[in-house]
């Protein structure tokens, strides 16, 4: 099982991204799906969750509550990170990760909460 992130790159601030989390012959319905994020000199923190599709719960940092939307795609079998209203701030690598083996109705953005890991993607706000 090998995730892969896509999407990332350089905006302005106030501009918007969409990233999008994939896994090679998987389709991901099943599984809690979290994106995360670090900066440099910072630890990895929890920026959105997805629970399973049965329960279809999302879960938001505060720091981009209202900015941020986590989204599946059943059509193409990725999830969906619609970034908006981006600041300095949101400049970081940014991880999509997988739970595979989820509680029900339970969506964590503790990084020890999920088991396989992209590679990550930059994303990157300056004017």
């Amino acid at each position: 099982l090998q995730l892969v992130e896509s999407g990332g790159g350089l905006v302005q601030p106030g501009g918007s991204l969409r990233l999008s989390c994939a896994a090679s012959g998987f389709t991901l319905d099943g599984w809690t799906i979290g994106w995360f994020r670090q900066a440099p000199g910072k630890e990895r923190e929890g920026v959105a969750c997805i629970s399973p599709h049965l329960y279809s719960r999302t879960t938001y940092a505060d720091s981009v509550k209202g900015r941020f939307t986590i989204s599946r795609d059943y059509v193409k079998k990725t999830i969906h990170l619609q970034m908006n209203s981006l600041k300095l701030d949101d400049t970081a690598v940014y991880y999509c990760a997988a739970d595979t083996t989820p509680v029900p109705g339970i969506c964590t953005m503790e990084v020890g909460g999920y088991d396989r890991w992209g590679q990550g993607t930059q994303v990157t706000v300056s004017s």
